[in-house]
């Protein structure tokens, strides 16, 4: 057999696989560098650790303004986990969730996932990202992964804040649950974490909706707005018994059933009820802004 460069790629078992190893390691290894690339720029903008830091702060003004009130909350007054704060210093974080869950929250998930393409897109910035051996899905993969990240950042540090200056201001100790059952800190710590987890999936829907939002425009704050404004829109529904029907299809509809983990066992139907719902609206509105970014000329 020769052994001329041009006979080396006609080996029996080379011959056909080589090239699509090889095109697939290359697509492999720029999804990569793009995810990292999103990621590094995500988390090296001023703007992103401005709402990391104020997300954190959510829980410090709760647990300073509860330790500074001279009036103590009897069990069951005021918003839900509020009361408990002061008896187990654990509660912060779980009480500061609550709060931050109907605006703040989404407030910030609007403002990441309405800058995914409409930013791109204003700066100039998206064709040549489509012009690179990228393809549109894969982009819009990358970028609804690069919001999750922050969303993912954002809910542990919230949970984060909230044991740390619980434990500062209050006394920490043993947790007792919702059904009445008495668990240590390890975990309740542990439980913290689902709770963080728990929102995360809940933001996942309202991200999909942000990232078809913001292939609808060139303007990231109007992106941003449309996304809040759907939130709104979705809450205010949810709290209209009228409409009750129409209830467990809103993707706000089970923000707030973490408290489900904070029982013994774990009440699971809502979880996987709102990990269901969230799922229907990521393959919904994925879908959407595939084909509105597959037929929008962005090249030009």
């Amino acid at each position: 057999m020769s052994n001329s460069p041009g006979k080396a790629l006609t080996l029996p078992n080379n011959t056909t696989q080589t090239p699509a190893v090889t095109r697939g390691g290359v697509r492999v290894a720029l999804s990569l560098d793009l995810m990292a690339s999103e990621l590094r720029v995500m988390f090296t903008r001023r703007r992103t650790w401005a709402m990391l830091a104020a997300i954190a702060l959510i829980p410090i003004l709760l647990a300073i303004a509860v330790y500074l009130s001279s009036d103590r909350l009897a069990p069951g007054e005021g918003p839900p986990f509020v009361d408990r704060v002061t008896q187990n210093g654990l509660f912060t974080g779980f009480a500061a969730m609550l709060l931050a869950m109907p605006l703040f929250l989404p407030l910030t998930v609007s403002v990441v996932s309405g800058d995914t393409i409409a930013g791109e897109a204003g700066l100039g910035t998206l064709r040549y990202l489509l012009i690179a051996p990228v393809g549109r899905l894969r982009l819009l993969v990358i970028k609804y992964l690069g919001t999750l990240a922050f969303v993912v950042a954002g809910t542990m540090i919230l949970m984060l804040a909230g044991a740390l200056i619980g434990w500062l201001l209050f006394p920490v100790g043993p947790v007792t649950l919702l059904s009445g059952d008495v668990i240590g800190i390890g975990e309740s710590l542990w439980r913290m974490t689902l709770v963080a987890l728990y929102t995360t999936i809940s933001m996942t829907g309202m991200l999909a909706i942000g990232l078809f939002i913001s292939t609808l425009t060139t303007i990231p704050v109007g992106a941003m707005t449309g996304v809040l404004i759907t939130s709104g829109v979705s809450q205010i529904l949810d709290n209209l018994p009228q409409l009750s029907a129409i209830h467990p299809w809103l993707f706000t509809h089970y923000w707030l059933d973490f408290a489900d983990i904070l029982r013994a066992p774990i009440e699971l139907s809502s979880l996987g009820s709102n990990a269901l719902l969230q799922l229907g609206y990521v393959a919904l509105f994925g879908a959407l802004a595939y084909g509105r970014l597959a037929s929008k000329d962005v090249l030009s």
